[in-house]
């Protein structure tokens, strides 16, 4: 069975689920709260995230996070149709995280400022 996920794509989880379940507990409030727990994950872990919504996670400009994503530094988007761009939740928010351990051991670097004398609209006058 393919789990991929497209349109009814909730269903396609619910089926993965249900083999999952099969492994689980067999009944009892044991077995609902492993069912909900892993429809809940399954759910995340699959969960995508429109600019407007990283905008909210994460409180960086678009071109910050075009330049941290250009650079590997930052969770890669991919496009859902050719004008709809999602970043992975899971991603974004492991990212997170691993930015808030990485503050807590040392100050990030700063961003490298860019050599404007290499622009081709605007050049700096001397």
């Amino acid at each position: 069975m393919s789990y991929g996920l497209r349109p009814g794509g909730l269903d396609s989880l619910k089926d993965l689920a249900e083999d999952i379940y099969a492994f689980g507990p067999k009944s009892g409030s044991d077995a609902q709260t492993f069912h909900d727990d892993t429809l809940r994950q399954l759910i995340a872990n699959n969960r995508t995230v429109r600019r407007p919504e990283l905008r909210k996670l994460v409180p960086l400009s678009d071109t910050t996070i075009y330049e941290l994503e250009r650079r590997g530094e930052f969770p890669k988007r991919f496009y859902l149709t050719p004008k709809c761009v999602v970043w992975p939740l899971k991603d974004v928010l492991d990212w997170i995280e691993e930015r808030r351990r990485a503050s807590e051991d040392e100050r990030p670097e700063n961003t490298p400022v860019p050599d404007v004398r290499q622009r081709t609209s605007r050049p700096v006058r001397h």
